[in-house]
C-alpha cells in the first residue's frame, strides 16, 4: 500500500502537486483541506460562528465528501473560515477517521498534519513551502481569477495570519514530520516542482522497494 503525505504552508502548491502525483502514480487523491472548507461552509450558511467547537463538530456530523469539488470552497472567505475552524480538537478527531480510512486504501493526501498526525507511516513525507510574498502573489492570482476584488497587502497580512494561526495552534500545528522531505517551490514552476517531487518519491519508493 502506497500512501504520499504532503504538508505544507497555505498556497505553496501542495494541492497542484498532489493532483498531479495522483495521475503520475495512478493513486486516489485527497485535499484534506476541503474537508474543513466545506464545514466552514455549512456553519456559515447557517449563520453559526466558526469559532464554536460544538458547531463545527456538530457541521462534521453533516458533511458530505460528495460536495467536495463545490468550486465555492476555494473563496477567500470561506478559506479564512476554514483556518479557524481547523483549530477545534473536536473538529479534528471527527474527522480523522475520514481521512485514516481514504489513506486505508492506499493514495496521495494533502494537508497540514498528514505525515505528523494522520498518516505517521506514510511511504513518502513531503513538506512543500515558498516565501511568504511569493506565496501571496500566488493567491492573490487565484482570488482575482475567481472575480474577488482583494489587495495584494491584504491577503499578504491574511497569509501571515494563517501562517501563525497554523503553525501555533495546540492540536497538530503545522510542522515537517522529522522524516519529511523539504520542497521550497519558490523559484520553480508548477512543472519544475512536479519533477522535483517526482524525483523524490521515486528515490523513496527505489530504497523501500
Amino acid at each position: 500500500m502506497t500512501v504520499i503525505a504532503i504538508d505544507g504552508t497555505f498556497s505553496s502548491g501542495k494541492g497542484t502537486l498532489g493532483k498531479k502525483l495522483s495521475s503520475h502514480y495512478n493513486l486516489p487523491y485527497l485535499d484534506t483541506g476541503k474537508l474543513y472548507r466545506a464545514v466552514a461552509k455549512i456553519i456559515l450558511e447557517a449563520g453559526g460562528d466558526v469559532n464554536d467547537p460544538n458547531q463545527a463538530a456538530k457541521a462534521a456530523q453533516a458533511l458530505d465528501v460528495t460536495t467536495l469539488d463545490d468550486p465555492t470552497l476555494k473563496s477567500g472567505p470561506i478559506g479564512a473560515a476554514a483556518s479557524k475552524v481547523s483549530v477545534h480538537p473536536e473538529l479534528r478527531l471527527a474527522l480523522l477517521d475520514v481521512q485514516r480510512d481514504f489513506a486505508a486504501k492506499g493514495g496521495i493526501l494533502d494537508g497540514r498534519d498528514i505525515g505528523t498526525v494522520i498518516c505517521p507511516n506514510a511511504t513518502v513525507k513531503l513538506y512543500v513551502t515558498a516565501r511568504a510574498e511569493i506565496r501571496a502573489a500566488r493567491r492573490h492570482r487565484e482570488l482575482q481569477s475567481y472575480g474577488e476584488e482583494i489587495s495584494y497587502e491584504t491577503v499578504l497580512a491574511q497569509l501571515h495570519e494563517r501562517d501563525n494561526r497554523d503553525m501555533t495552534r495546540k492540536n497538530a500545528p503545522l510542522r515537517p514530520a522529522d522524516d519529511a522531505h523539504l520542497l521550497d517551490t519558490s523559484g520553480l514552476s508548477i512543472e519544475e516542482a512536479y519533477a522535483a517531487a517526482i524525483k523524490i518519491c521515486d528515490a523513496v519508493f527505489a530504497v523501500k522497494s
